[in-house]
């Protein structure tokens, strides 16, 4: 199963993004949708993630505030609204799915890489000073 990550692009500090999640294969609301991101050198890191069965949401520290994810049930996405961007957010955005979350949300696994089972292909995010 392929999820789709789209939205990615180049804007200068301050600015804004929209990434969205989407697959042709799920319905997304059956399922733990994090959005993850790795720059370069760095480990792999959780952004934000949502349960679409009881509507929890979380955020890492360093975007709470500035980042938000929303579900759209009609487009079968989940968006990333990224506000405020600065170059420490500069990295590839990958959106996934997990089951075994959407079931048992237990808040110290939700951004544990290795819960999610479907990944999209990554979207750059550069922002520039």
């Amino acid at each position: 199963v392929q999820l789709q990550a789209s939205g990615g692009g180049l804007v200068q500090s301050g600015g804004s993004l929209r990434l969205s999640c989407t697959s042709s294969e799920i319905g997304l609301d059956h399922y733990q949708i994090g959005w993850f991101r790795q720059a370069p050198g760095k480990k792999r890191e959780g952004v934000s993630s949502i349960n679409l069965r009881d509507g929890s949401i979380d955020y890492a520290d360093s975007v709470k505030g500035r980042f938000t994810i929303s579900e759209d049930k009609f487009k079968n996405t989940v968006d990333l609204q990224m506000d405020n961007l600065n170059p420490g957010d500069t990295a590839v955005y990958y959106c996934a799915a997990s089951e075994i979350l959407y079931y048992s949300p237990v808040r110290a696994n939700i951004f544990t890489p290795d819960l999610y089972t479907h990944w999209g292909q990554g979207t750059q995010v550069t922002v520039s000073s």
